[in-house]
C-alpha cells in the first residue's frame, strides 16, 4: 500500500510507525483537534487493513466465530468485534458495518493479511468470500470518532466534499480521552476483553458460544480482571510522552505499561495504560520517568457486582 496523496497537502508532517504513510498533524496541532470536535473535517486513516466478506452465509458465519451478536445485523449498523483465542485473549480486532450483501472491515496497519488467513482456515462449507482490500479502498475518520470506508482513489478529492484534514494526532488524542484501546498498543497478547473495557463495545454479553467466551463468562460473572485499563494524566511540565511499552512504576515496582500517548489540546498529556487490578486507585504512578495520576475505566471490582444477580 503506498503512502497517501493526502500527505501532498501543505503542512502535512508524516506519522511514525504503525501511523506512516498518512500525516500525524497539518502543522497546528490543538487547532486540529477543535476542528476535529466542531466538525466540518476529516482524518486520513487510510493506513488502515480494509478486508470483505462477502456471500449469503457471512453474519451468521461471523455470529458463530466471534464475540458480537453479527446474526441479522442491519445494514449501516457499525460494530466492534474480536476473535479469541480459546483461552480468551484477543487474537484479532476489527471494526465493521454490512451494506445488505457485503461486511466491510478494517483493522489495524498490516493486521488485514493475517485476519484474512485466519477466516480463510475457518470458512468449512459456509458460502462466503475473504478478501483484503486495502489497495481499492480506505478508512477515514469523521468527527465525533465515526468512521467511513471509501474508494482509494477518491482520497484526494475528499477536501472539497468534507473540509480540509486533520492529523491522526487529534484523533488519537480523542481516542484516548474516549477511553477506546486500538488492539496490539493499548494490549497485548494476554489481553482478554474484560480487561480493555469491550465488554458491551465489541462484546455481546447475551449471545451464544463462541472461542474464548468460558474465560470472558467466568471473569464477567465469578472473577475480577487480572489487569484493568486505565486513562493517565501525565505531568505535563515534562517534554515528552511516554513512548509505547514503556514501563508503568508505583513505588519503584512495574505494574503495567503504557499503550498510547497523545497530547490533548485541553487535558494535555494523556494515554492509555494496562496496570494491574489491585493497584490503588488514587495512587500516583509514573510512566518513563513522568509522573501520573490514574482516571479509572475498568473497574477494579468488576465480575463483584453481578454476583447477587446469580444467588
Amino acid at each position: 500500500m503506498s503512502d497517501s496523496p493526502l500527505l501532498a497537502l501543505p503542512g502535512a508532517v508524516p506519522g511514525d510507525a504503525p501511523d506512516g504513510g498518512v500525516a500525524a498533524h497539518y502543522g497546528a496541532i490543538s487547532a486540529e483537534q477543535r476542528r476535529l470536535t466542531r466538525g466540518g473535517t476529516f482524518v486520513d486513516l487510510s493506513h488502515r487493513d480494509v478486508v470483505t466478506i462477502s456471500g449469503p452465509d457471512r453474519l451468521t458465519w461471523l455470529h458463530s466465530l466471534t464475540t458480537q451478536f453479527l446474526e441479522g445485523l442491519a445494514p449501516g449498523i457499525h460494530t466492534e468485534v474480536l476473535l479469541l483465542t480459546p483461552q480468551g485473549r484477543i487474537e484479532h480486532a476489527f471494526s465493521g458495518v454490512d451494506d445488505g450483501e457485503t461486511f466491510w472491515a478494517h483493522t489495524e496497519p498490516g493486521a488485514g493479511a493475517a485476519l484474512v488467513e485466519f477466516l480463510d482456515r475457518m470458512r468449512f462449507m459456509m458460502r462466503v468470500e475473504v478478501a483484503l482490500v486495502s489497495d481499492d479502498w480506505a478508512v477515514i475518520g469523521l468527527p465525533e470518532l465515526v468512521w467511513r470506508i471509501v474508494p482509494r482513489a477518491s482520497l484526494v478529492d475528499l477536501p472539497a466534499e468534507l473540509g480540509d484534514p486533520v492529523g491522526m494526532w487529534a484523533w488519537e488524542a480523542l481516542r484516548i480521552e474516549a477511553g477506546l484501546v486500538r488492539v496490539g498498543l493499548d494490549t497485548d497478547d494476554r489481553t482478554i476483553p474484560n480487561e480493555a473495557g469491550l465488554l458491551g463495545l465489541a462484546v455481546h454479553l447475551d449471545k451464544g458460544c463462541y472461542r474464548g467466551q468460558e474465560t470472558v463468562a467466568r471473569v464477567h460473572t465469578l472473577g475480577r480482571p487480572p489487569r484493568r485499563l486505565v486513562r493517565l494524566l501525565l505531568d505535563g511540565s515534562v517534554d515528552h510522552l511516554p513512548p509505547h511499552g514503556s514501563d508503568v512504576m508505583l513505588d519503584g515496582v512495574r505494574v503495567g505499561f503504557v499503550g498510547t500517548a497523545a497530547r490533548h489540546h485541553e487535558l494535555g498529556p494523556i494515554a492509555l495504560a494496562m496496570i494491574k487490578r489491585n493497584v490503588d486507585v488514587a495512587a500516583t504512578l509514573e510512566a518513563d520517568g513522568v509522573a501520573a495520576s490514574q482516571e479509572v475505566l475498568v473497574d477494579p471490582e468488576a465480575g463483584l457486582h453481578v454476583r447477587p444477580v446469580l444467588s
